[in-house]
């Protein structure tokens, strides 16, 4: 199989399509190659390392367009220690989720598992379908997903109890998908996704009632571990820093590209490129013999992740042989276990790079 040569007129120009880590833009590379010397081996708390966490701090504010009052807060370890920061400083005691994929459902675990929190209510769909939340009392958090990156089902931000908290999953559709912040209480997302950066560090947009809430929590005197300690998060923020050293290039790769983005024309360019991205994959989708997307519903399909199901053919075959040509993770979410290939559309990827791609999977399905 991985004989099949796809002439180079076909290929992508570049061909990195991973749902995270994703692309990282050459351009960024070489800015921090510029700047390697005065900032990477420096220390997190001196003035170098502290305008970089700034200037991160001001792109996703103007990106998101922050509602007053809402502050960026970030710290290390990426979503997965944001779900247990989230249960410790944020759930009261009673939360509600909703959970229709492999990452919706981790967060709900957390809550789930934590002896000092009372059995969480969480409405399931099947992948590929979406599951919403509803007003209930005694709630105080309710979690739902903006889009979920196993599946590339997507669901609008909106609150559904004024006197609750929402905390909105935005790891992979923030920077992809439309939102209005105010729709939400914490909007946390991480920089390997649509911020073309690595991961290690988790980001999050947080309300007043949020702030509020978390301070409320640590007076109560409930343990929390330090390195999950949200108001610590929050303090070491407002100096434009974390509490333990960040990887620093993540910060970097992750200003520049929020720079970047704003400069194009902010969230509602994002937006418009990777709609541009998802046409071109569904539409060729809709126009196969033997692909199909996965996501039935137009509406729920996501413009940050595609996820296409294939029939006759064995979709791990085409994601070798496209990876021996040099187009790399298309490969599935393992535990989804489809046959299928999954494509990020984040901003950082040219739309015209997936209409090839599409082009060279109909190549090598032939050939297949």
């Amino acid at each position: 199989m991985t004989d099949i040569r796809i002439p180079e007129t076909l290929r992508p120009v570049d061909g990195r399509f991973g749902s995270g880590p994703s692309k990282v833009r050459p351009e960024g590379v070489e800015s921090l190659s510029a700047v390697s010397r005065t900032f990477l081996g420096t220390s997190h708390r001196q003035k170098t390392v502290k305008e970089q966490v700034a200037r991160l701090r001001r792109g996703l504010a103007e990106f998101f367009s922050m509602p007053e009052g809402y502050e960026v807060v970030l710290s290390n370890g990426g979503t997965s220690a944001f779900w247990e920061t989230a249960t410790f400083g944020l759930v009261r005691e009673k939360a509600q989720f909703a959970e229709f994929g492999e990452f919706g459902a981790k967060f709900a675990k957390a809550v789930t598992d934590a002896p000092f929190l009372a059995e969480p209510t969480i409405h399931r769909a099947p992948a590929g379908s979406a599951a919403y939340l509803t007003a209930e009392a005694g709630v105080d958090v309710y979690a739902s997903v903006h889009n979920e990156t196993s599946t590339g089902v997507a669901v609008p931000v909106r609150r559904v109890d004024e006197g609750a908290l929402l905390l909105t999953d935005a790891t992979s559709g923030g920077g992809s998908l439309d939102v209005d912040l105010r729709e939400t209480d914490v909007y946390y997302l991480a920089p390997q996704k649509a911020l073309g950066s690595d991961g290690g560090i988790w980001l999050a947009l947080m309300s007043p009632a949020a702030i509020e809430r978390a301070f409320e929590i640590k007076a109560s005197g409930r343990y929390i571990p330090q390195f999950l300690d949200l108001v610590t998060a929050i303090e070491q923020s407002r100096l434009e820093q974390t509490y333990n050293t960040p990887a620093l290039a993540t910060v970097f790769l992750a200003a520049e590209q929020l720079d970047w983005m704003n400069a194009q024309g902010g969230l509602s360019w994002a937006v418009k490129r990777s709609a541009e991205s998802a046409a071109a994959i569904y539409g060729w989708a809709d126009r196969s013999s033997y692909a199909t997307p996965f996501v039935t519903d137009p509406a729920l399909r996501s413009a940050a992740v595609a996820t296409i199901d294939f029939e006759g053919v064995d979709a791990a075959a085409i994601a070798k042989v496209l990876r021996a040509n040099d187009i790399v993770d298309t490969e599935p979410y393992r535990k989804l276990g489809r046959n299928q290939l999954r494509v990020a559309l984040y901003p950082t990827v040219e739309p015209s790079d997936v209409t090839a791609l599409t082009t060279c999977i109909d190549y090598v399905a032939e050939r297949l």
